[in-house]
This record gives structure tokens, sequence and C-alpha cells, in this order.
């Protein structure tokens, strides 16, 4: 038997329900015997829904009112009485088991499985298994609409079955039609048979993801936005009524280790991927969720792996995972195993613990567990900052693709990361971002965060050609962040003029990008922190030292760091030299140097034409002294790093290390104290301050 289901809610209907997370507020259903063709009694029952406020189109379509719906019974009532009047119908025909019937999916997956889970109540096991009558109707006449063009009407019409919809009651007229479409599909000429349902998975399943997997990119999303604490359980909750690949949930995290608000999901088809898109800003508690397309390749890039050890401790399924943060250094497993107790037993023991360890072996702190059911797990969870040792301890739900995740970023990391070789001279033409009121820039707006500076040679097409050496600027924001935005510099303002009439409102990945005209001025202005709107230039804010053009008197007269040292770390693109009332025309070309935080934002890049994305906004920088200028301007240089990989870079360092603990920590490796000519050539002050630690400040 089939149960011919029809519902509506109080905002989108057709094509749109459930995308905008109103509540359902009716149900029409009818029992179909499908082998005496004989039908139950049709059934309609409102639902009161929390929120009484009617759409506009709600109102047009089914003719309910907000007073009608107020004397309805609630969701879980109503479902109450839809088992036991279906069971009634269900005797009266003979039949003992049925299946559902609905027109498409979004009925089952998009409006009862996400209303239900969110008002926590459980739906009984008919609402896993369901037909699609769009799909089964395409199956028994191939030559109709495509699925996702199909409706009750097309396919009436199509059948030539005289309805007349204004006839009868909203829901009633749609389930008669449904049941009477089924009756022909069911004729002699067709004879269809309902074989293969459509389900629901009950719970998202856990499990390892390997790099060597080929994941479809029409299967991925990106939710972005989850609060830092929601688990793989949390989001699989957010996309219940649809079915999520099995391990197919990888949290991302940032360079530090932490989750950083953004999922990559994997589901099992192009269609549930579709669905899922349709949930762009559902809430999660209090918090809506932005839900993006993602491909293939960025999901393995979170969630694959490639270790045995690894493969080997997510082998287990049905587990749940725990994640130890902060652990002491000398911890052992059976520390770990007392710290838990009794009350919450790891599964497997020994076996059941995964400590997380640098190449040399050395551990991290961290390390996961496995148990076997949520009772042991929220027993350990209770633990969260209880002490071990001398440390207290941090416990976070996890999930396999975070194991992964977390394994790749450490195993991943050099003992002793090196320099990247550079890509400039040491000492690069002397330019500075152009000023003046000449609208030779065009500003790029609406970029994606993901857009880098081979996206946008990419967008501008021919018109690349005619950008200025080091032209291409992009603004990140405080958090080192690309905000969006970008400034562009063209050869003349005739070029500008026509990149912005060309590429303005054209399309980068899936947003629309907006381009503007502007003055080299005006991209100052934005570039050292202000803002550029409709009123107007705004200055930057002068309160934020970091944000505004720098002038610091102190450092004229006291060298930092020599300029051999601090040509080191020269970006490719020089930023704007300190000015001053005084400044001439043909000032000697500054030689800047970066504090340690914009030293990595540029190391960490690898697109180098024409600029790395950093800007004064975010980075901020020091002029070198004068006396280094002159020096660096006046050497005669030799390539930095003539034998590759001869310098390394050290992170880390406690504040009171001296050049001892230094020596002492690469004992075994040889190095070079005096010879520092082989690698650059210094002064005699440079030389001194590389061979006293103490006088050196470090990038």
């Amino acid at each position: 038997s089939l149960v011919v289901l029809f519902g509506a809610t109080a905002g989108a209907y057709g094509a749109k329900l459930g995308s905008d997370e109103r509540e359902l507020i009716l149900l029409v259903w009818q029992v179909v015997d499908l082998h005496s063709k004989k039908v139950g009694t049709l059934h309609k029952s409102l639902v009161k829904a929390d929120n009484l406020d009617l759409s506009d189109q709600c109102r047009e379509v089914s003719g309910l009112t907000p007073e009608g719906l107020g004397k309805a019974e609630p969701l879980d009532r109503v479902l109450q009485q839809f088992s036991q009047l279906v069971s009634s119908d269900l005797k009266v025909l003979g039949r003992s088991s049925y299946t559902l019937c609905s027109d498409g999916q979004l009925l089952i997956r998009q409006v009862l499985h996400p209303e239900t889970s969110k008002k926590n109540f459980l739906l009984s096991d008919c609402f896993y298994s369901f037909y699609d009558l769009r799909k089964e109707f395409h199956t028994c006449y191939p030559s109709s609409a495509a699925v996702k063009d199909q409706t009750i009407k097309t396919m009436a019409e199509y059948l030539g079955l005289g309805t007349d919809e204004a006839e009868e009651d909203f829901g009633v007229w749609q389930v008669k039609t449904m049941v009477a479409i089924i009756f022909s599909m069911l004729s002699e000429g067709c004879n269809h048979v309902f074989a293969e349902p459509e389900t629901v998975k009950y719970k998202y399943e856990t499990g390892p993801c390997s790099k060597s997997e080929t994941v479809d990119s029409e299967t991925v999303i990106r939710a972005r936005g989850l609060p830092w604490q929601s688990s793989d359980q949390d989001i699989a909750r957010f996309f219940k009524g649809l079915n999520i690949a099995k391990g197919g949930v990888a949290l991302c995290l940032n360079s530090q280790g932490r989750r950083n608000g953004e999922a990559l999901v994997r589901f099992v088809n192009s269609e549930q991927r579709d669905l899922a898109l349709e949930r762009h800003k559902h809430h999660m508690g209090s918090r809506y969720i932005e839900v993006y397309k993602a491909t293939g390749e960025e999901f393995l890039k979170i969630a694959g792996g490639t270790s045995n050890e690894v493969a080997q401790f997510l082998s287990k399924e049905n587990q749940v995972i725990i994640r130890m943060r902060g652990l002491p250094f000398t911890a052992t497993q059976e520390d770990v195993l007392g710290f838990l107790g009794p009350e919450c037993p790891v599964t497997g023991g020994k076996e059941g613990l995964l400590f997380v360890k640098y190449p040399d072996g050395r551990p991290t702190g961290d390390a996961f567990v496995l148990f076997a059911c949520e009772e042991y797990a929220q027993n350990a969870l209770k633990k969260h900052k209880e002490i071990l040792g001398k440390r207290y301890i941090e416990l976070f739900r996890s999930t396999a693709a975070e194991v992964q995740q977390v394994l790749n970023r450490y195993m991943s990391t050099p003992l002793i990361p090196t320099l990247p070789t550079p890509i400039i001279p040491v000492i690069p033409p002397p330019y500075t971002i152009a000023t003046g009121s000449i609208r030779d820039c065009v500003r790029l707006r609406g970029l994606p965060y993901t857009a880098g500076i081979d996206d946008i040679l990419e967008f501008m097409g021919d018109a690349t050609g005619d950008i200025k050496p080091h032209g291409v600027h992009m603004v990140l924001n405080q958090q080192g962040r690309p905000s969006g935005d970008a400034f562009i510099q063209m050869k003349s303002a005739d070029k500008a003029f026509m990149v912005a009439q060309k590429c303005h409102k054209k399309m980068m990945k899936d947003r629309y990008v907006e381009v503007f005209q502007c003055s080299g001025e005006e991209m100052n202005f934005v570039l050292m922190g202000g803002t550029l709107n409709r009123s107007g230039l705004s200055p930057p804010p002068c309160k934020l030292p970091c944000l505004s053009p720098p002038a610091y008197a102190a450092f004229q007269t006291a060298a930092v760091i020599p300029a051999e040292a601090a040509a080191l770390y020269q970006p490719q693109a020089l930023l704007p030299t300190t000015r001053t009332p005084q400044a001439s025309a043909a000032a000697p070309p500054t030689v800047t140097y970066y504090p340690a935080q914009a030293a990595q934002l540029y190391m960490n890049y690898t697109a180098y034409y024409p600029s790395p994305p950093v800007s004064p906004t975010t980075v901020g920088y020091l002029a070198a002294p004068p006396g280094a200028v002159a020096a660096a301007a006046t050497a005669t240089h030799t390539p930095i790093l003539p034998q590759p990989g001869a310098l390394v870079r050290m992170q880390g360092l406690p504040y009171n290390t001296g050049m001892k603990e230094i020596l002492s920590f690469f004992q075994g490796y040889q190095y070079a104290p005096d010879d520092y000519n082989g690698l650059i050539q210094l002064s005699d002050q440079a030389r001194s301050v590389l061979q006293a630690p103490k006088e050196w400040v470090c990038l």
C-alpha cells in the first residue's frame, strides 16, 4: 500500500518549499491499495505552528488564516493522529504495511525531518523511506518532462486527466490528482512497479577518508559560521533529512589547530548536495549558517589521510571520538586511561588511544580517544579542564576528518622550517604606490574570499597586460583574511576606464564583482586603513598606529637590523615610504622590513605576481634607518642564498633564550658560527649583530 502525502508550510510553496525554514501548517493524505486499486478515507489536518505569521504566497495559494491555524493541534499531535488513522484505514483495506508517496522530496527531506529535529521529537520509521512520485512518473513515462520540471499539474496534463483545481480545497485536489496519476501508472498499458523507494539515513556514519579516493565536486559543500564547539553530529543534525556520505563531515582547523567555524560536507550524490544548498542561512541554535559549493579537492585536503596508524585507529566504526588537548609531554597511555577512569572505558584499551607526535617522535600534547557509546563520551567530556599532572586538559568532540587533519598538519611540519628561496633581488627597483588625483586605478569589490592573484588576472582577461608592475594590491582585514577588496594600478586613466566598463559585475567563481575607477590617492587612503564610499574619503583611524601612515622618529637614529638582514624579508612590492613635508622627489629608496606577523603572512603566500596580497592595512611596516639604507645602497651584493637551505629560521623561542641554548639545540648538526660570508656579504656592523644574538631583534 501507498500513503499519498501532501503538505504545505507557512512560507514558500512549490520548488522553494522548506528553503525559508518556515513551519508545516497542513498535511493531507490518503491510503492507496496497489493490488485492489482501492483507496481509504482522505484526511486533511491543519497544524498549529509556533509562528502563525503566514507569507503572502501562502495566504493566496492555500486560503488559510492565522485564526484557523490557531485552533489546530501542534505537529507532534498531528503526526500521532496520522499514524493512528493510517493504521485504521489499512485494517479496513486488509493491509498491514505501507510506504509514503509524496510529490517530490522537499516535504520529507526539507520540511518534516529538519522541523522535527529542531523540536526534538522523533519521526516514526515510515518517514525514512518514501517514493518520489515525480521520479516514478518519469520512469514510467520517459518522454515526459525532466524530473526537476515536473509538478502535479504537468503530470496530470501529460496524462490528460481532466481535474479542476478550483473545485477542491487546497491540498485535497493535489492528493486526489496524485492518486489518479498512480492509478494511470498501474493500468495495463504501463504496469508500473513501485520497487526502489528513496531512503533517509537514520544517523550519520563516521569513517576515515583516504587521499587516494575520488570525490565528486558536485557532492561537496562548505558550511561557514558554525559554533566553534559544534561536532560532526551537530552538523549532521543541521542537514537532517539529507544523506551525508560515510565520514563526510570534515571540520576545518586554523593555523593554530583550532576549529575556525567552517566545515566541508560530502553528500552521497549531487541531488542531496543541491538540497543542502537550499539551507543557506538556516539556523543552528541562534546562529545562521552559510552554505556554499565546494570541491572534492578541498574536501580531500582537509579529510584525506595516508597514515596507516590513523587508518588502523579509525577502522573501528561507529565510535565516538574525543580529542584531548594540553597533555603533559611525559604523559603515557596508562596516565590517560587513569585520567579518564573506569566510568568512561576506552574502546580497546590502549588501542583506542592515538597520540599526536611530531615527525621526530616528540609529543605535541594532543591525543584522540575512542568510546563505544555516547554515554561514555559524555562522561569523558565532564572531565574538561580537570588536572593531569600539573596541567589542565581540554576535551572536545572530534571527527575522523579532524584526526586526519591534525595528523597531516603535524606530520608534514619540517623539523627546522627554512626560508623560501627569494625570487627578487636584494634591493628591488625604487617603486612606490602612486598618488595623485589621476584616475588610473580600479577598485574590485565583492571578491570571493578564496580569490587570489591568479583569479584576478584571469578575471581581467586581456586587460592584464595594461597593469603596472607590482600594481595589484589585495586588502586584508584586521585578522589577516581577505576583505573582498583589491586595487589595481593601470598604465593610464583610459585603461582604467575601459576595465571598469568591461568587468563591472562580471562573475568570478559564484559571485559578481563590482569594478570602479578611482585615483591613486583614493587607493592609498584605503590601503592605509581609511574607507572609500559614496560619502567620499574617510581618513585612517589614527588611534591604531598599525593602520596609520608610519612616521616613527624614534627609528631615524638607531639601527634596528642591518640592511643585509632586512633585505631577507623584502617584499616584492615596496610599501609607501614615510613622507615628511621636507621629503624630496629624489629621495633614496627605502629598505623596508616587516615585524614577525607581517613576515609570516608574506612567507605563507606563494603567488608572487604581480605583488603579494599584503598591504599596510593589516601588516604595518617600519622604515629602516638612513644609515642602513646608505649601507645597503652602496654594498655589493651577491645572491642571498647561493647555497639553498643554508639558512634556517626559528620560531617560538623562549624570550630568555641565549646563544648557548641555541647552539645546544643544534648540537649534532654542522654549522659555521664564524663563516657568515658564505651566505651574505656583511659589514662589520652586520657581522657583530649576527654574532651577538642578544642584540638581534628577530623577525
